[in-house]
């Protein structure tokens, strides 16, 4: 029997997408037994405030255009059909159910890690899925029962301290915020008046 497609899932609101995500995703893909990495657009995520979030198919778009140089990354609209809010756990169980010739896991920050417990049927998650964590600078202790947890895997990847607020504020104050983007990302944001 092949061995199954091994696809992690990158979950966010990319508002926008910006060079840290990439470097991220790239690494996770290249780096790491996973075939492929999917940047999985977040409709809505119920722990955020929606107004400054832009549509949907604005953030899917910037997702497509900065993957498009990368063969193992890919921009996926998994949760736009599913029912809102959006809940982690459904989200898997679909994706299994739509493609049973992969083997999904997920990818998270370290301060995801920290709040896994508030996440819907968190403990299902762990059970049955990999977790891949990439290191950020923050606050607070990771909780010890996932200190040597046989599902989640601690990922060396860079430290990336560029968050997609602090570009949107800069946006706003009129910067140049071009390096943190890619190229083709930036052209469309400037294009369409986005953030400012």
């Amino acid at each position: 029997m092949a061995t199954q497609k091994r696809i992690g899932l990158y979950f966010g609101t990319f508002n926008p997408i910006h060079v840290g995500h990439l470097i991220i995703a790239n690494y996770m893909a290249e780096m790491t037994n996973l075939d492929e990495v999917w940047m999985v657009v977040t409709p809505h995520n119920p722990l955020k405030k929606k107004k400054t979030l832009l549509d949907d198919i604005h953030r899917l778009t910037m997702v497509r255009i900065a993957v498009e140089d990368y063969p193992k990354l890919k921009a996926s609209n998994v949760e736009f059909d599913l029912p809102q809010p959006n809940y982690t756990v459904h989200t898997l169980a679909y994706l299994e159910e739509k493609y049973p010739d992969y083997a999904f896991c997920l990818i998270m920050g370290e301060d995801n890690l920290k709040s896994l417990q508030k996440w819907k049927n968190y403990q299902v998650i762990l059970d049955r899925y990999a977790i891949y964590i990439y290191p950020r600078i923050s606050e607070g202790e990771t909780e010890t029962e996932f200190d040597n947890h046989p599902k989640i895997t601690k990922i060396d990847a860079p430290v990336m301290e560029l968050s997609s607020t602090f570009i949107r504020k800069n946006i706003k104050k009129g910067k140049n915020i071009r390096p943190m983007v890619p190229y083709e990302v930036w052209k469309y944001l400037d294009e369409m008046n986005f953030y400012k």
